[in-house]
């Protein structure tokens, strides 16, 4: 049997998606023999088309570059404005037009058994097609998400649900709310989670403190990790925090670490005028290798989004040994399995309640991390690939 996976996802700075995308397709390659398992594009087509998205969808690849909040909305600002709204719209039909096709060849002639689209809108292909489901977010709260984007979603999602013979849910919450909202039949429906990069875990002192040095850090601050987007609920997380006493605050800052994504205006403006003078520090996107010491120096990961198809950051801090305080929205309550504190989104008062605890109650940071290393180590790309490709047989019925 030979899949091929569609890597656009992972062609650009990688967040969640594009790791999902590439790990899985790593793992698969080791599992597997070399040939079953292609990801989409390769060669000088995979040049060519990160090209032609950099410039066509307004992205630059930044790399390690580290921005601070003001270069990065102006960069962002002027990226759009290079294109009116129509001729962009133009271009990236072109772009996609062009892409799809160009698939459909490459599948057509390589003898394929099964495409597999890793986010959400899967290509017309004439393969058996498994797609992955990360979240519904944009359909059940499309004030969240750009208007490109939810308008992408309601002209290529339900077609695309048609091409797919199966779908993969990264937690049984996402199944549920496929089999709920989508009307999809249970059985054609499988939860896998996602694995985590054995890069996370606890680190030795002394690399972590040389770490925190480059960076101006000290110990113990609180950590958050992620797109800066109105789904995440920072602005709530960061009133939480300026609320504290400025004791805490001076000894403890709030670390985001994150570009600035969609809808971020108020957010930014709250950063701007009050946050980043009590003690919140945004350091922006940083690439995946500067993680694992940020985890490890930090008093807890905080987190507290609004909704969650699976969840990775609270993972990878437990992963890694440390504390972890989110939500109970989405599908963090079945990914923590009882470890780190939850507690409602909406709740503020609550939120500030259990930052202040957990930088002033050093048992209390302990009991959190009590047994979550051991938890966290279950989720590994070994088995999700392993369970991806038991769908996969079943799928193209081998």
């Amino acid at each position: 049997m030979r899949v091929i996976i569609n890597g656009i996802a992972a062609l650009e700075r990688k967040t969640g998606i594009g790791h999902y995308t590439d790990s899985l397709f790593r793992q698969l390659r080791v599992q597997q023999q070399a040939d079953r398992v292609t990801l989409y594009p390769a060669g000088w087509t995979k040049g060519v088309i990160r090209f032609a998205r950099e410039w066509v969808f307004g992205r630059t690849k930044k790399g390690a570059t580290v921005f601070s909040v003001g270069d990065q909305r102006e960069q962002h600002k002027s990226q759009l404005a290079a294109l009116s709204t129509h001729s962009r719209d133009l271009a990236r039909a072109a772009a996609r037009t062009a892409c799809h096709r160009h698939f459909r060849a490459v599948c057509a002639r390589a003898g394929f058994d099964l495409y597999h689209e890793p986010n959400h809108l899967p290509w017309g292909s004439d393969l058996p097609t498994v797609t992955t489901i990360h979240d519904l977010s944009v359909l059940v709260h499309p004030e969240w998400h750009p208007a490109d984007r939810v308008r992408a979603y309601e002209r290529h999602f339900f077609r695309g649900m048609s091409y797919s013979r199966h779908f993969l849910a990264v937690s049984e919450f996402t199944r549920q709310e496929v089999i709920r909202h989508l009307g999809v039949s249970p059985e054609r429906v499988t939860a896998v989670h996602n694995g985590i990069h054995p890069r996370y875990h606890p680190l030795p002192a002394d690399e972590v403190d040389q770490a925190l040095r480059e960076l101006g850090l000290p110990r113990g601050y609180l950590l958050y990790v992620g797109t800066i987007e109105p789904r995440k609920n920072i602005l709530l997380l960061m009133r939480a925090y300026c609320g504290l006493p400025a004791i805490l605050r001076r000894a403890h800052p709030l670390v985001l670490v994150g570009g600035w994504g969609w809808k971020a205006k108020e957010i930014a403006d709250y950063y701007d005028t009050t946050a980043q003078h009590q003690g919140v520090i945004h350091f922006g996107y940083m690439p995946d290798s500067s993680l694992p010491a940020l985890y490890c120096g930090a008093r807890a990961l905080v987190y507290p989004s609004h909704y969650e198809g699976f969840g990775l950051p609270p993972v990878e801090m437990m992963a890694s040994g440390g504390a972890v305080i989110a939500s109970t929205a989405g599908s963090l309550v079945e990914v923590l399995g009882g470890h780190g504190c939850l507690i409602d989104p909406e709740d503020e008062t609550g939120w500030r309640s259990a930052l202040a605890r957990i930088l002033s109650d050093d048992d209390y940071v302990e009991s959190l991390r009590q047994g979550a290393l051991e938890f966290a180590r279950r989720y590994t790309w070994d088995e999700c690939a392993r369970q991806t490709w038991a769908v996969y047989r079943a799928v193209a019925g081998r």
